[in-house]
C-alpha cells in the first residue's frame, strides 16, 4: 500500500487554492510548464518541489517581477490570477483575513 502523502489539487486546497502550493501551480500555468487543466492532484511533495524549482527559474529570468513579464505572459498571469481569486472567494476565501494589524 502506497502511504506517500499526495497533494489534494489546487482546486481542493485550503482557501480555494490561495496557498503557497497553489501559487506555484498557477505560476507554472503562466509559464507553460504544465497545462492549465493540470491541478497537480495526486502529486507527491517531490513532484511539487521539482515544479517549484522550474517556476523559480522562470521568475528569475524576469527578475521576479510581474511587470517584467512580456505582454503575452502578463496577460496570462492576470487572467489566471483573476480566475483564481474569483474561485477562492466563491469557496469562502477572504483576503482580509490574511492581513493582520498585530505586530
Amino acid at each position: 500500500m502506497d502511504k506517500t502523502k499526495r497533494y489534494v489539487g489546487v482546486h481542493n486546497d485550503l482557501n480555494g487554492g490561495m496557498t503557497d502550493t497553489g501559487k506555484i501551480i498557477r505560476d507554472a500555468w503562466v509559464f507553460g510548464l504544465i497545462d492549465e487543466t493540470e491541478t497537480c492532484e495526486g502529486w507527491t511533495a517531490q513532484g511539487l518541489e521539482s515544479l517549484w524549482q522550474k517556476v523559480a527559474a522562470c521568475w528569475e529570468e524576469h527578475g521576479y517581477l510581474v511587470g517584467n513579464l512580456p505582454p503575452d505572459l502578463r496577460e496570462r498571469f492576470d487572467r489566471i490570477q483573476a480566475a483564481a481569486m474569483d474561485r477562492a472567494r466563491a469557496a469562502g476565501w477572504d483576503p482580509e483575513r490574511e492581513i493582520t494589524t498585530e505586530y
